[in-house]
Protein backbone atom coordinates (compact mmCIF):
# COMPACT_ATOMS: atom_id res chain seq x y z
CA UNK A 1 0.00 0.00 0.00
CA UNK A 2 1.28 3.28 -0.82
CA UNK A 3 0.09 6.82 -0.01
CA UNK A 4 -1.78 8.63 -2.65
CA UNK A 5 -0.81 12.34 -3.53
CA UNK A 6 -3.10 14.52 -1.50
CA UNK A 7 -6.18 15.47 -3.47
CA UNK A 8 -6.67 18.49 -1.32
CA UNK A 9 -3.75 20.29 -1.36
CA UNK A 10 -4.93 22.81 -3.96
CA UNK A 11 -7.48 24.54 -1.88
CA UNK A 12 -5.62 27.86 -1.42
CA UNK A 13 -6.01 28.48 -4.99
CA UNK A 14 -2.62 28.00 -4.97
CA UNK A 15 -1.18 25.02 -6.93
CA UNK A 16 1.18 23.05 -4.75
CA UNK A 17 3.56 20.16 -6.22
CA UNK A 18 4.40 16.73 -4.45
CA UNK A 19 6.33 14.30 -4.48
CA UNK A 20 6.02 11.07 -2.10
CA UNK A 21 8.93 9.14 -1.10
CA UNK A 22 7.67 5.76 0.47
CA UNK A 23 10.88 2.83 1.94
CA UNK A 24 10.60 0.02 4.62
CA UNK A 25 13.29 0.99 5.90
CA UNK A 26 12.69 2.22 9.59
CA UNK A 27 15.12 5.00 9.50
CA UNK A 28 14.71 6.14 6.03
CA UNK A 29 15.76 9.85 5.90
CA UNK A 30 14.93 13.11 4.03
CA UNK A 31 17.87 13.42 1.97
CA UNK A 32 17.22 9.57 1.00
CA UNK A 33 14.25 11.06 -0.72
CA UNK A 34 15.51 14.23 -2.42
CA UNK A 35 18.29 12.56 -3.96
CA UNK A 36 15.76 9.78 -4.51
CA UNK A 37 14.44 12.47 -6.52
CA UNK A 38 17.47 13.89 -8.17
CA UNK A 39 18.77 10.91 -9.54
CA UNK A 40 15.43 10.96 -12.16
CA UNK A 41 17.86 13.75 -13.38
CA UNK A 42 19.72 11.13 -15.36
CA UNK A 43 16.60 10.07 -17.39
CA UNK A 44 15.79 14.20 -18.20
CA UNK A 45 16.49 15.77 -21.27
CA UNK A 46 16.26 19.67 -20.92
CA UNK A 47 16.84 20.40 -23.81
CA UNK A 48 14.11 18.45 -25.43
CA UNK A 49 12.04 18.74 -22.52
CA UNK A 50 11.44 14.77 -22.03
CA UNK A 51 11.89 12.51 -19.80
CA UNK A 52 13.07 8.86 -21.73
CA UNK A 53 10.90 6.05 -22.51
CA UNK A 54 9.11 4.37 -19.86
CA UNK A 55 11.16 6.26 -17.16
CA UNK A 56 10.06 9.00 -14.44
CA UNK A 57 11.34 12.50 -14.05
CA UNK A 58 8.67 14.29 -12.57
CA UNK A 59 9.77 14.31 -8.99
CA UNK A 60 13.36 15.63 -10.19
CA UNK A 61 11.89 17.96 -12.01
CA UNK A 62 9.50 19.30 -9.11
CA UNK A 63 12.85 20.13 -6.82
CA UNK A 64 14.31 21.95 -9.24
CA UNK A 65 11.23 23.89 -10.60
CA UNK A 66 12.53 27.98 -10.93
CA UNK A 67 9.41 29.07 -9.66
CA UNK A 68 8.56 27.31 -6.49
CA UNK A 69 9.41 29.46 -3.22
CA UNK A 70 8.29 27.34 -0.94
CA UNK A 71 8.53 23.56 0.60
CA UNK A 72 7.25 21.69 3.34
CA UNK A 73 8.17 18.18 4.03
CA UNK A 74 6.75 15.64 6.65
CA UNK A 75 7.97 12.21 7.65
CA UNK A 76 5.45 9.60 8.91
CA UNK A 77 6.52 6.32 9.88
CA UNK A 78 3.38 3.91 9.73
CA UNK A 79 3.90 0.21 10.96
CA UNK A 80 0.81 -0.94 9.39
CA UNK A 81 1.35 -0.66 5.51
CA UNK A 82 3.88 -2.33 3.27
CA UNK A 83 5.95 1.15 3.04
CA UNK A 84 5.93 2.31 6.77
CA UNK A 85 8.23 4.99 6.17
CA UNK A 86 6.65 7.66 3.88
CA UNK A 87 8.39 11.49 3.59
CA UNK A 88 6.28 13.74 1.57
CA UNK A 89 6.92 17.24 0.21
CA UNK A 90 5.02 19.83 -0.85
CA UNK A 91 6.06 22.77 -3.05
CA UNK A 92 4.49 26.32 -3.90
CA UNK A 93 3.71 26.77 -6.27
CA UNK A 94 3.91 23.67 -8.16
CA UNK A 95 5.69 22.74 -11.22
CA UNK A 96 5.62 20.49 -14.00
CA UNK A 97 3.93 22.34 -16.45
CA UNK A 98 3.16 20.92 -20.13
CA UNK A 99 5.97 22.46 -22.33
CA UNK A 100 7.69 24.56 -19.54
CA UNK A 101 11.43 23.50 -18.58
CA UNK A 102 12.10 23.75 -14.77
CA UNK A 103 14.60 26.15 -15.24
Amino acid sequence: MLMDHNPNRNNNAVYLGENIYASTADKAKPSDAVTYWINESKDYNYKTNTCAAGKVCGHYTQVVWRSSTKIGCARVKCSNIKYGATILCNYEPGGNYNGQKPY
